[in-house]
């Protein structure tokens, strides 16, 4: 309850948006980029938001069993600190998802056209 869970953190930078990507790619080469970023950000922040959930569960089992020792226990660093690390991996997570969107559309786009003529 006094530390960070690194390996869930770590878990959350890079599954999620593994997945994301390749959930998302399909719809981008099929010239369907909002329907790929959609899904892939439904992934990323419902991976962040089943992070959260896990790590509010575990807080509040720390804090109930501190109460029924007769303590009272804060965890530290906070739970808002913890909940905003997950969001905030998942917030990068979906901007990194949206410019790469961005650039498979833009080569798709440029694929048609001679070489001499970009």
């Amino acid at each position: 309850m006094d530390a960070l869970n690194w390996h869930y953190i770590g878990l959350e930078a890079v599954l999620p948006p593994l997945v994301a990507l390749i959930v998302a790619l399909p719809f981008w080469l099929k010239e369907q980029p909002i329907f790929g970023n959609l899904a892939g950000s439904a992934i990323l922040f419902g991976a962040a938001f089943a992070l959260i959930m896990r790590e509010h569960v575990q807080l509040d089992r720390a804090i109930m069993r501190c109460f029924e020792e007769g303590m009272v226990c804060f965890p530290h660093p906070p739970a808002f600190t913890r909940y905003a690390i997950y969001g905030f991996i998942a917030l990068a997570e979906v901007i990194l998802l949206f410019l790469l969107s961005l650039e498979v559309e833009r080569r798709l786009r440029l694929r048609g056209y001679d070489p001499q003529w970009r």
